[in-house]
């Protein structure tokens, strides 16, 4: 069997989702991260703040609300030294019915090093891509995909569970909606993890198994769980749903919570995660997230770390 090609540089000038990027591409954006996790192997350490990426800008432009990606981003951009701006959909020109591409526009002729986009239309950092040499980084698109989600996902299970292959992976709840879960297939399925989805039939689509190798929607929470190495809570996104499938957030809860009881039905090392932000006692059970199974809060962790290892990647910084 041939070596695996090792790179050096990202094949693409944009991070746009998790689909165009190679394996390698993948292997290289987390072995960079690992050089700024602040935790690896039960050790903390202090990543001192660099000058790497100093004299270089920083965009956000975020059209809907976010905390842990935007304030990661954030941190990751000043951690390695470079000036960062905001910008919301509530300051931006598109308020006054300026396009989105002519808002981005002016922006990339500011020169800035690099553009984060977060935007509820699907496909839209896939447009602008086109019309911009300046980087793009997709920090969520509508239901499309969450692509720095799923790396930070692939380096938290890879820390606790050493490897990707042959792990399954369940994944819980609001599937439909979810780009987070979208990525996670395109990631999780390429280096051979087995992925089970659970939760509310609706939100499960059976032809989800097409999406990727090793998919597999069950019928029901306790079959996705049954002998699970990692289960991955998501929320119910009720904002994106055109009808309540459910009477109350207790009904949801009392079929979809993951319990104790319920994750009993994993394996006993089994690890708990969540893209957050996540509803206690509805689509998590408090003691279950705070419990040493919970690998919540090395997510945020690792959060950093892959999009310090991005914005290194893209542009162009040799460490």
């Amino acid at each position: 069997m041939a070596a695996r090609k090792v790179l050096t540089r990202l094949s693409q000038p944009h991070l746009l989702g998790i689909e165009p990027l190679s394996s390698e591409d993948i292997e290289l954006i987390l072995s960079t991260a690992q050089k700024y996790q602040t935790r690896t192997a039960g050790e903390t350490r202090t990543v001192p703040r660099l000058d790497l990426l100093a004299g270089k800008t920083l965009v956000l432009a975020f059209f809907e609300p976010s905390t842990r990606t935007r304030i990661s981003f954030e941190m990751a951009a000043q951690r390695l030294g470079m000036d960062v701006v905001s910008l919301g959909l509530e300051a931006s020109s598109v308020q006054k019915g300026e396009s989105l591409l002519d808002t981005i526009k002016t922006l990339a002729a500011m020169r800035p090093d690099a553009l984060v986009i977060r935007h509820q239309g699907s496909g839209v950092p896939h447009f602008l891509a086109r019309h911009t040499e300046v980087p793009i980084l997709n920090a969520g698109d509508g239901m499309h995909e969450h692509p720095t989600q799923a790396l930070l996902d692939a380096l938290t299970i890879r820390d606790h569970k050493g490897r990707l292959d042959g792990l399954k992976v369940a994944i819980l709840g609001d599937i439909l909606h979810s780009r987070v879960a979208r990525s996670n297939f395109h990631l999780l399925s390429r280096f051979g993890a087995r992925i089970a989805l659970g939760g509310p039939p609706p939100l499960v689509p059976k032809e989800f198994e097409r999406l990727a190798p090793g998919i597999i929607a069950c019928r029901s929470l306790e079959e996705a769980l049954e002998g699970a190495d990692v289960v991955m809570m998501l929320r119910v996104q009720l904002e994106r749903q055109r009808e309540p499938l459910f009477a109350s957030p207790a009904e949801y809860a009392r079929h979809y919570c993951l319990t104790a009881e319920r994750l009993a039905l994993a394996k006993s090392d089994a690890i708990v995660m969540h893209p957050g932000p996540f509803l206690r006692g509805i689509d998590i059970a408090g003691e279950v997230a705070d419990s040493p199974r919970s690998v919540i809060p090395h997510q945020v962790e690792n959060g950093v770390a892959v999009r310090m290892a991005l914005l290194e990647l893209l542009t162009g910084a040799q460490a």
